[in-house]
């Protein structure tokens, strides 16, 4: 039956999360390597890509910290399965919880209970876009708890303008310093609201470390706060050095004349997010990893 083969494939799909980063990402990592000048923090880095090497051959997951899982749904309205698949993503979940494993991250915050199988109220999240067609783009994002603590809103004065959003943006990851595990990937959003803001932002640490906005102005402000962020010396794991941030990835909503939302959503070097389609026969393809 296809919620079976579905759930099945998102139990694989979040294997390869927790326990691969995509290309890209490990690109990013061995370019930085070769041209940090720091010693310090080429060991740094020498020490994660081999901790990402070893993650891959034992096919355990790369950092203890598995994450809050998140989901994003691309789902054709052709799709056979739409109302059902929040109960299939949480069977996958708890599913993949005890089989890969995960650790179990699901807390109550009133009473600090922990599930035990990485789902709870309204977790996993689920994001859901509805477009033509017949296939099911599911993606899922893994995020550790130090990264997800570095994450900040402002609502900035609309008079401070692009320098102001620089300046914010900046000032998150000096106050973020090693905590988020550096080198780290920002994901910015300008505009909306409070809400659309820090969604936006952290939707953002999905793209391809690779790839810059295809708005030409954004893809300078990216390079520009690309710049601005390494010239914090923050470096590996905050030990000093060139290379504080692998990426940055900016998106924007129109504002409100009044407000200036600015979302900084920080993820850390084990940047985990996979990607799959699948289609109602049940032919699945995953789409950052090569299985």
């Amino acid at each position: 039956m296809l919620d079976q083969k579905v759930e099945e494939a998102v139990v694989t799909l979040l294997r390869l999360a927790a326990t691969r980063l995509p290309v890209d990402v490990k690109q990013a990592i061995e370019e930085a390597k070769q041209r940090e000048t720091n010693n310090t923090a080429k060991a740094q880095l020498e020490a994660i890509f081999k901790n990402i090497q070893l993650a891959e051959k034992a096919d355990t997951p790369i950092c203890q910290d598995t994450g809050t899982i998140t989901f994003y749904l691309t789902v054709g309205e052709e799709f056979p399965i739409r109302s059902g698949l929040p109960a299939i993503l949480r069977k996958a979940v708890r599913k993949a919880t005890e089989v890969i494993p995960l650790r179990p991250n699901a807390v109550n915050p009133f009473t600090g209970r922990n599930s035990g199988d990485n789902t709870g109220e309204n977790i996993p999240y689920i994001h859901w876009e509805m477009v033509s067609g017949d296939k099911l783009q599911v993606a899922v994002l893994p995020k550790g708890g130090g990264s997800e603590n570095a994450c900040s809103l402002g609502m900035l004065n609309p008079s401070l303008g692009v320098k102001g959003v620089k300046k914010f943006v900046v000032d998150t990851l000096i106050e973020a310093g090693s905590k988020p595990c550096p080198p780290v990937i920002l994901g910015v959003a300008v505009g909306g609201g409070a809400d659309i803001a820090i969604s936006l932002a952290k939707k953002t640490l999905l793209r391809p470390l690779n790839k810059h906005n295809q708005n030409k102005e954004l893809a300078r402000l990216e390079e520009e706060l690309y710049e601005l962020a390494n010239q914090t010396g923050i470096g590996p794991m905050g030990l000093g050095g060139d290379t504080t941030v692998l990426s940055v990835a900016v998106e924007y909503a129109h504002r409100h004349p009044a407000s200036l939302p600015v979302g900084v959503a920080v993820q850390c070097w084990a940047a985990r997010r996979a990607t799959m389609n699948i289609w109602p026969d049940g032919r699945t393809e995953y789409v950052t990893h090569k299985v």
